[in-house]
């Protein structure tokens, strides 16, 4: 995420797309913040960006699809006074996700509990899944 300038706060869009009963996440690259740590795709809202409008350039910059955003499930805000917009997306069943290499390593679909167990994943992501857990965020379409 690139850090905004002037005295509004840190924006960015989270993408959380389901299939199959399965989460969209990455492990993002050596060359951006947080390297190598594994979450879901999104990023910084830019100028007058929508979130939408973010979240559609973020997972196509990353990922190479065009991703439809549903609807707002969570809102949180980082340690760093980052202020996150959790999205449910969708992508199109026939989708073909190409990772840009220089933000992502590689691409993975995981259950939440299979996410919440590993070791590099970011903080903001541990607890997006603790409040999935707890009923707090429904994520159906």
């Amino acid at each position: 995420m690139s850090q905004s300038t002037g005295d509004s706060p840190k924006r960015g869009a989270v993408a959380v797309v389901v299939r199959h009963g399965r989460l969209l996440v990455i492990r993002r690259s050596r060359f951006v913040v947080a390297p190598r740590t594994f979450c879901f795709p999104g990023g910084a809202i830019e100028g007058d960006e929508s979130e939408q409008e973010a979240l559609v350039r973020e997972i196509r910059e990353e990922l190479g699809v065009t991703i439809l955003a549903e609807r707002r499930v969570w809102q949180s805000v980082t340690p760093w006074h980052v202020h996150l917009a959790w999205w449910l997306g969708r992508l199109e069943p026939d989708a073909r996700i190409a990772a840009n290499p220089s933000e992502v390593e590689s691409v993975h679909w995981y259950t939440p509990e299979e996410m919440a167990g590993l070791p590099d994943l970011l903080q903001s992501n541990r607890h997006f899944l603790a409040a999935l857990a707890s009923g707090e965020i429904d994520l159906a379409i």
